[in-house]
């Protein structure tokens, strides 16, 4: 033990303090087996970071392909979310804002990649703020971004949770017209779905990329056995009804606000491809594997989201019909219009519900890898708890109870304020755009001080400083209009409180850190050594 501790461990970081680890604590966690260790290069990387393999590195390329197209879940989320859709923009505005996001998302998502291969790091966006921007303001804003991404992702686990049991209520509203939907069923179901998420990652942490294989298959075909009757069966619109009809059904003064605001559903089913980066320690060659599954993933899931797209596009002849649906769901009540039967609306649904439940099960992966890695640099309260890996386990057991602790404390809140639980959730999509903001940023930041770049197995070359403008002329829009509500008029009930706790967020950590964390917290560009 103690050879392998003196081959992989620094004993001094950059101000001479003590590592993210003292030796005890390190043998008390244990090293993972050499086999998991990954390669050459991940060793390389992971010394180079200043950090210690403690997670078994047991994805490779199809596994983590399938672990974030799943998570993101595109198709299923514009199944979903139809009702927003509709209402912002129509069905001319699901097609050319889905082309917005998708072109926006080539830039994003290049520009994260690159970062991806300098550092691949579990801690993604809050490491690579640390490392990037200017040293006046590293360590605050990198402190930032890790709480951020920290209740960003741990709102996702309730906020997709929460959609697949109402999908499951209004499939019972559906088949049971004298059925009352009651918040404390939406909350078990919503428990339910994390209960099964975080078993999952405890108890089948070893078989998790095999099972990524079968659910990538699951995403793949279930698509086409939905739309594959919808498109036989459904009358259709003509070309330009589907394509260029772009209405306003939200009460907006313009058509255009109506667009945008309708822009961020489609968005929200293609941001969150940074959850490859935070499984990075568990990658199998990471800084070349994680890359290309960011770009790949995104890819794939937009060629299945434009089939989705185009299916909904000319289908969907009674908007109407479908916003007043009893189900809350208008896709729910599409599918029952078409096929007649309340069976096959059931097995098309079940398909939805079992993808955004596995999802779940990536993203509980996700939000407790990341609350992890932002507890190694005292990030946190209770960070070294939070931190501790336990020998023969190699996952962050810890950080895995608080985010079922966390999403059933969130889950009850819906208990006495639907508001409230909506106002968390919709925090994750503004948290996950701010952090690619930040990072990008400083990104570009670096280029511009000239400074020269770390090396990385996939690199944008001469046009990284383009490619990097271009995603944050996009990402600063899609962050403002996160905090538009989706229809008016505006009152308590319907307003987007995202911007409050957001603000709140950004408050409480910025005192926190002022009070405590700044003397604790030691950011990621102390400990790295590029010089290895």
């Amino acid at each position: 033990m103690s050879e392998k501790l003196d081959s992989i461990f620094h004993t001094n970081d950059k101000l001479g303090n003590q590592p993210e680890w003292n030796a005890v604590e390190v043998q008390a966690d244990g090293l993972v087996e050499e086999k998991y260790q990954g390669t050459a290069a991940d060793r390389h990387d992971m010394r180079m970071l200043g950090r210690i393999q403690v997670l078994r590195r047991n994805f490779n390329f199809i596994p983590i392909l399938g672990f974030s197209t799943v998570l993101i879940c595109t198709w299923e989320l514009l199944f979903a979310n139809l009702l927003f859709a509709l209402s912002d923009g129509g069905t001319g505005g699901l097609f050319w804002g889905f082309t917005v996001a998708c072109i926006a998302c080539v830039f994003i998502y290049l520009s994260m990649a690159e970062m991806a291969s300098m550092t691949p790091t579990a801690g993604g966006q809050y490491h690579w703020v640390s490392e990037f921007s200017p040293r006046w303001c590293q360590k605050y804003l990198s402190y930032i971004s890790g709480w951020l991404l920290a209740i960003g992702w741990q709102g996702a686990i309730v906020g997709l949770s929460f959609v697949a049991g109402t999908i499951v209520q209004g499939l019972i509203s559906l088949s049971n017209p004298n059925y009352v939907p009651q918040q404390w069923h939406g909350t078990l179901l919503v428990i339910a779905a994390v209960v099964i998420a975080i078993a999952i990652n405890i108890f089948l942490s070893k078989t998790l990329p095999i099972a990524e294989w079968f659910i990538l298959v699951l995403h793949v075909a279930g698509l086409f056995a939905i739309i594959i009757p919808l498109l036989v069966m459904a009358p259709k619109n003509s070309a330009k009804v589907a394509l260029l009809d772009i209405s306003n059904n939200a009460g907006w003064s313009s058509t255009g606000t109506s667009f945008m605001i309708g822009l961020l559903t489609v968005l929200s089913s293609m941001m969150g491809f940074d959850c490859a980066v935070h499984m990075s320690e568990e990658v199998h060659n990471a800084s070349e594997t994680v890359p290309k599954a960011i770009l790949w993933g995104a890819g794939l899931n937009g060629i299945l989201g434009y089939l989705c797209i185009f299916t909904l596009c000319f289908t969907i002849t009674d908007i109407p019909r479908l916003l007043d649906s009893p189900t809350g769901f208008p896709f729910l009540q599409l599918f029952s219009d078409v096929t007649q039967s309340n069976a096959g609306t059931a097995v098309m649904a079940a398909i939805i519900i079992i993808t955004l439940v596995m999802a779940v099960v990536s993203e509980v992966a996700t939000a407790s890898r990341q609350i992890w890695a932002f507890s190694r640099d005292d990030g946190l309260p209770f960070s070294r708890y939070l931190r501790r890996v336990k020998p023969g386990w190699n996952i962050p057991l810890n950080a895995l109870w608080v985010s079922l602790g966390f999403g059933i404390i969130i889950a009850l809140i819906n208990l006495g304020s639907s508001v409230a639980l909506n106002a968390i959730v919709s925090l994750t999509i503004s948290a996950l755009i701010s952090s690619y903001i930040l990072s990008i940023g400083c990104l570009i930041s670096k280029r511009l001080r000239g400074e020269p770049m770390p090396a990385s197995k996939f690199s944008l070359g001469q046009w990284g400083m383009a490619i990097n403008v271009a995603a944050e002329l996009f990402l600063i829009p899609f962050f403002i209009f996160c905090f538009f509500p989706i229809a008016t008029p505006v009152d308590p009930t319907t307003m987007n409180w995202a911007v409050v706790m957001f603000g709140g967020i950004t408050v409480f950590a910025t005192i926190y850190y002022g009070v405590y964390a700044k003397g604790v917290y030691r950011p990621p560009n102390l400990i790295q050594n590029r010089d290895i």
